[in-house]
């Protein structure tokens, strides 16, 4: 067993789901991996169901319904605190995340001292996206500009989706009271450590939009980040 925890959640993820297991699976530091799969119909667990057969470190959890990516990492999240995992990291199914990119995030907290690291595609303003088309980059780009302006936050990708977390951090931040479960997810969970003194680094990484399968983002995701960031610079967001 690794003392850590990739969390791949999926739906509708059958064209990628084997190649990026074996692509995490196949980095020099052992990884374990739970995937979180919401209930997809087009077969993404019993793909990895029989792959399980072949790593003893890969587990599956299968939710009945599919209610947020937010909701998804934290089902992911407990279980890993359950399993006593010491760093829990986040990663898409659909190689938008380089697995070569994961032991940067794990020696960020685990030889640097940082208590949750950030995969950033805008490190010091420099734009790292492969593949996007131009609206959603300036989307992308601006709304991590929004946000740190509006909560002031010292992060340059508050919306980055590759991040890994020290498990004491996931301990303190109070899992049942995020309230957002799209695009501002990623954003209140930093936010959320932040506010409680956690230290953070980024790590400037290549961001290469899906190459199979269908992309999840929505324009209520979108409304969702840029009315949950008002929301929450007014509350503060309190412990």
């Amino acid at each position: 067993m690794s003392n850590t925890l990739v969390i791949i959640p999926t739906y509708n993820e059958k064209e990628n789901i084997e190649a990026i297991i074996k692509a995490v699976f196949s980095q020099e530091k052992q990884f374990d991996i739970l995937v979180v799969d919401d209930s997809s119909p087009d077969g993404t667990s019993k793909i990895v169901s029989n792959l399980q057969h072949k790593f003893s470190n890969l587990f599956l959890e299968i939710r009945k319904e599919k209610n947020g990516l937010g909701a998804a990492y934290i089902h992911g999240f407990k279980w890993a605190l359950s399993k006593n995992y010491d760093y829990i990291i986040e990663m898409d199914a659909d190689f938008s995340h380089n697995p070569k990119d994961l032991i940067h995030l794990y020696n960020a907290c685990a030889i640097d001292g940082a208590d949750f690291s950030i995969g950033s595609r805008y490190l010091d303003n420099k734009i790292n996206v492969v593949n996007w088309d131009i609206k959603r980059l300036l989307l992308s780009y601006f709304a991590s500009k929004y946000v740190k302006i509006i909560t002031r936050i010292p992060i340059f990708d508050t919306t980055a989706g590759f991040v890994c977390y020290k498990s004491n951090v996931l301990k303190n931040i109070e899992l049942d009271k995020i309230k957002f479960v799209g695009y501002a997810f990623q954003i209140e969970m930093k936010f959320k450590a932040w506010k409680r003194k956690f230290k953070h680094k980024e790590i400037s990484v290549i961001f290469t939009d899906r190459k199979k399968g269908t992309s999840k983002m929505s324009g209520s995701i979108i409304s969702e980040a840029v009315f949950g960031v008002i929301k929450m610079r007014l509350q503060g967001l309190p412990k």
